[in-house]
């Protein structure tokens, strides 16, 4: 299931049939698939875990799944399918804009939502929107710093901390990635 190699994933679906199903399912594919049936109890089991996928339902009893979104801090954000029959198109809208990979409509097969997070994994994130809103209002090289930050982040965490791993993913040399870490400190 796509390029990335994932542990952890967090399914959000406030149905608690679906949401075992799913939950099970996916346990077949992933080491560690965590639950949650609303926004409080995702809030609960990212205190001290962090998931590398998450297929969230966008309505949810107590928010929504851009609040669920909001509790991805702290380390690279990660890959998002949402999943709802009743979402407004501003609602898909924004959360296509805050990087939500795929939106798949309910009800869905378990192939379809197979194939939507084997494709979240497979590509990267749109960063041209986000870029976007830096325009005029943050000096470019801030922006450029931030976008490496990230990158590096990223890599480093995709690869367990590796630095060498991480290089060849970024595909730039080692001591380049040295340098760059040197200077965040």
């Amino acid at each position: 299931m796509g390029s990335r190699t994932v542990r952890r994933v967090l399914v959000v679906e406030d149905n608690p049939a679906l949401l075992r199903t799913l939950v099970a399912s996916l346990q077949a594919r992933f080491a560690e698939v965590r639950g949650a049936g609303s926004v409080a109890e995702a809030r609960a089991r990212l205190e001290s875990w962090q998931p590398e996928l998450a297929l969230l339902d966008v309505a949810l009893p107590d928010g929504t799944a851009l609040e669920v979104m909001d509790l991805f801090r702290g380390g690279p954000a990660p890959a998002v399918v949402a999943i709802s029959a009743e979402a407004e198109p501003a609602q898909a809208f924004e959360l296509a804009r805050r990087g939500v990979r795929i939106y798949l409509p309910k009800p869905a097969t378990m192939d379809e939502v197979t194939r939507a997070l084997g494709e979240a994994l497979a590509t990267g994130p749109d960063l041209v929107p986000h870029l976007r809103q830096s325009v005029g209002h943050r000096p470019l090289h801030q922006v450029e710093t931030e976008v490496r930050t990230a990158l590096v982040d990223e890599a480093l965490s995709r690869v367990s901390g590796s630095r060498r791993a991480a290089a060849r993913l970024l595909a730039i040399s080692r001591s380049l990635l040295q340098h760059i870490l040197r200077r965040r400190k």
